[in-house]
């Protein structure tokens, strides 16, 4: 297996992806979401100039977050950034992920928020129904506000049955929620996950801390 992929979500400083370039990041995030870290498309296109105009040879790839969007919402940030990855939070459903792909010549990255994924007509959703319709499938931490962001882990052991599924379609699956310096290399060593994704755990008191973004992607990375 391949070195895990490291995402980091959440940017909002132009500074701070300036001086996180030289550091071996697969994906920078940026939430379009209604969140303390949401930026707005103008905004976003700033940091991705910032995150793609970088010292090391490749850049990191751009994902924009949503949490239930509309195409004419996915239009607007398209407009001003011309993301990698729309990575999709809240209950969409595989057509639109699938005519979101299409549309936007994006990958699509689907959600799961473990615990309890249910549609709002109360049925349950099964990751299944995604097949062919995703790029990359990301497990988070339920947070009934947000989505997601929550800054606390779920029970890994239910990791086993996602990753089965997306090795099955061939495409990476990604772990999320309350990761940090100190419980990502042991994920990675139990789990394998294909990459790790981190926001609230890099950060000091609500902003983006350098020294703990520099600190995560060394353990990614040697792990």
């Amino acid at each position: 297996m391949g070195k895990t992929k490291v995402k980091i979500c959440g940017l909002q400083s132009v500074e701070v992806l300036k001086s996180i370039n030289n550091l071996p990041i697969d994906y920078i995030g940026f939430v379009f979401a209604k969140s303390r870290r949401q930026v707005s498309p103008i905004a976003a296109a700033s940091l991705a100039g910032a995150a793609r105009n970088g010292a090391s040879s490749a850049s990191p790839r751009i994902v924009g977050v949503f949490v239930n969007p509309d195409m004419g919402q996915l239009e607007e940030v398209m407009t001003h950034v011309k993301l990698d990855v729309i990575q999709l939070h809240g209950q969409e459903s595989p057509s639109f992920c699938r005519d979101a792909k299409e549309r936007f010549q994006a990958e699509l990255f689907k959600v799961v928020s473990v615990g309890t994924q249910h549609r709002p007509d109360g049925d349950p959703v099964r990751f299944e129904d995604y097949a062919g319709a995703i790029d990359g499938l990301l497990l988070d931490t339920f947070e009934p506000q947000y989505g997601g962001g929550s800054g606390t882990t779920f029970a890994w052991d239910k990791i086993p049955a996602y990753r089965e599924w997306t090795r099955e379609q061939g495409i990476p699956l990604f772990v999320a929620g309350g990761l940090n310096v100190s419980n990502v290399a042991g994920l990675i060593r139990d789990y394998t996950p294909d990459g790790v994704d981190v926001s609230s755990g890099v950060e000091t008191n609500g902003t983006k801390d350098l020294e703990k973004i520099a600190a995560f992607v060394e353990r990614v990375k040697q792990a």
